[in-house]
């Protein structure tokens, strides 16, 4: 199979890669973007820690062959910062001990962010329904769902005004 030039849009930045036919898109990312954040867990869809945005939406990078971003717009853990929902709930995580190894942090932090998006005083049970798709082996739920709350609530503090 001849490789092909697939152009997308990588955390606001366009970039042309240079992949073979059916190639993940979770390869692309992190073999040849550097996106390391991107984790290479199960590589069939079941653990969640390969989990972008792509066009605003979650999804398993491992999944996707990478001719499928043609044109999308694809936001990796590292795309997600300060000035988002990914900002505070990075720090949430870090404050209320939700990780240990890591390595499920950024599908869970790319998860618990689309959700704050969509519905930004979730329930406990939709935080836990939203991050089902996603394992931890080391933290377990409880600390994570307790971040994703706690950033919840942080993002509908009002925001100071610059003195």
């Amino acid at each position: 199979m001849n490789a092909r030039a697939v152009s997308f849009e990588l955390n606001g930045e366009p970039v042309t890669v240079l992949a073979q036919p059916l190639v993940a898109l979770q390869s692309v990312l992190r073999d040849q973007l550097g996106m390391t954040g991107t984790k290479a867990g199960c590589r069939q869809g079941g653990c969640g820690s390969c989990t972008v945005h792509v066009d605003g939406e979650p999804t398993l990078s491992c999944l996707v062959p990478i001719e499928n971003v043609e044109g999308l717009a694809v936001t990796t853990i590292e795309g997600l910062g300060p000035a988002d929902a990914a900002g505070a709930l990075q720090a949430a995580f870090h404050e209320g001990f939700a990780t240990q190894c890591g390595f499920c942090s950024p599908g869970m932090i790319a998860v618990a962010a689309a959700l704050l998006e969509r519905n930004p005083d979730p329930t406990r049970e939709e935080i836990g329904e939203a991050l089902a798709g996603n394992v931890c082996r080391c933290t377990g739920i409880a600390p994570i769902v307790d971040a994703v709350e706690a950033a919840a609530a942080r993002m509908r503090e009002p925001q100071e005004a610059p003195a």
